[in-house]
């Protein structure tokens, strides 16, 4: 049997193209180039071309999600707001090399990498460095931020890359280096309409890798927020069911720089991450 992860739908159909050899092995067929990836270790991004609809939150707690699953977690943050490394209680600091090093691949991730006070999961700082990333990553072949984790990749079960906004040099590089983008979406116009704009930019590009957004902010009280989550369930049929609420303790995040799993762990919010890792796991 043959298989290929089409864009449109993130669902494996049949094609006379690819073959998959074993269940540990997924190879994903572009127009212009092939991956052969480790099914043992997957890695997703939390990317918008849209900033302020809830990247980092949905980063930090589904990593939290995942490593109370037993999951072993690494997060990278990679923007250099560095948001996600202050809220796991971390300096924005690159040890082993910096930004450039990290990039060539001649960093010690072991130096690199840091605790988190939650077992099972451990961060990859961001810090005002990563602003180069963008002109590091020119001329480099696509895929290379997964290559820049190789050597830890038998370390962990799953990697969530925390993504700045905007169409990037290295936003095209997490395109082409995770098994699925997840798309956190607020329910109004301006935020599905960027979504639209990163499918037919990955179209456009012959990226396949599958997207799978999902509603954060959500207000229900609000008539506009009701009639855009109808709307968005018909149009996109690989949107994730779980919704984040519109809520106050999320943001209460920052001041006790942890994820809700830590501090609110009963809140309709923590329960909505929740529900949104487990349905997210059934499809990894």
């Amino acid at each position: 049997m043959t298989w290929i992860i089409t864009a449109h739908t993130g669902i494996p159909m049949p094609t006379d193209v690819i073959k998959l050899s074993s269940h540990r092995h997924k190879l994903e067929r572009h127009d212009l180039w092939l991956i052969d990836r480790n099914a043992d270790m997957q890695m997703l991004a939390i990317y918008s071309i849209k900033g302020g609809v809830g990247k980092t939150a949905s980063a930090i707690n589904l990593a939290a999600q995942a490593s109370l699953a037993e999951q072993r977690v690494l997060i990278w943050d990679l923007d250099p707001q560095a948001a996600t490394t202050f809220y796991l209680r971390n300096k924005p600091r690159i040890r082993g090399g910096g930004v450039e090093k990290l990039i060539q691949g001649k960093a010690s991730l072991e130096k690199t990498i840091r605790d988190t006070d939650m077992a099972n999961l451990d961060l990859l700082p961001a810090s005002p460095e990563s602003r180069e990333m963008d002109m590091l990553l020119e001329g480099h072949k696509a895929s290379r931020l997964r290559k820049v984790l190789k050597t830890v990749s038998e370390d962990y079960d799953l990697i969530i890359l925390d993504c700045p906004p905007g169409l990037t040099t290295l936003s095209k590089q997490v395109f082409s280096s995770v098994d699925a983008l997840l798309v956190p979406v607020v329910p109004t116009i301006l935020s599905m309409r960027t979504l639209t704009q990163l499918q037919q930019y990955l179209d456009d590009a012959h990226i396949a890798t599958p997207v799978w957004p999902f509603l954060t902010l959500v207000d229900r009280r609000r008539k506009l927020h009701q009639e855009s989550m109808t709307g968005f369930r018909e149009q996109w049929p690989t949107h994730l069911s779980a919704s984040i609420p519109y809520a106050s303790v999320v943001e209460q995040m920052g001041s006790h720089q942890a994820p809700l799993t830590q501090f609110a762990p009963r809140t309709a919010a923590a329960v909505a991450y929740r529900n949104l890792w487990e349905e997210i796991s059934k499809r990894l």
